[in-house]
């Protein structure tokens, strides 16, 4: 058995960016920035790999609403190769998280949670269905939540 999962850790590059399919549906993209720190050769040295991901409906929303650039956040989801062709006829792939859950990290900033109603749509009915997922509003303050801030 396959399984494909992924933890990220990183600093929002831009604002969640909100849009809806002709059918009505919020998806969010997201970018983020995850940065290694190590020591070689008795020198500190960084690398930042850069990731988009993709929120769909209530959660969606929720981000857009609740996140901002700047904050560390906490990313789970499983990875997605696209590939597709240019114009040129060269063809092209990349990999991003389909996001099942986002929010931000507690490690160097605090958070207030605001549940959000249930209804039909984020939460799908029947006995079995999980609850909504929160709505974060969280705001680091200035130069808290970045990978330079103390271990």
């Amino acid at each position: 058995m396959s399984t494909n999962s992924v933890t990220l850790i990183g600093n929002l590059v831009d604002d969640p960016e909100l849009r809806f399919t002709p059918a009505g549906i919020a998806m969010a993209k997201v970018r983020f920035a995850v940065n290694r720190r190590y020591q070689k050769n008795g020198e500190w040295t960084e690398d930042t790999s850069f990731f988009g991901g993709t929120l769909w409906r209530d959660a969606a929303e929720n981000a857009a609403e609740s996140l901002q650039k700047g904050m560390r956040v906490i990313v789970t989801g499983r990875l997605e190769q696209r590939s597709w062709e240019t114009q040129e006829g060269e063809k092209r792939s990349m990999v991003e998280v389909a996001i099942d859950e986002i929010g931000p990290s507690l490690r160097w900033a605090t958070a207030t949670i605001t549940k959000t109603a249930k209804t039909e749509s984020n939460w799908g009915g029947g006995d079995d269905a999980p609850a909504p997922s929160p709505q974060v509003p969280a705001a680091a303050p200035a130069g808290v939540g970045g990978d330079d801030a103390p271990f």
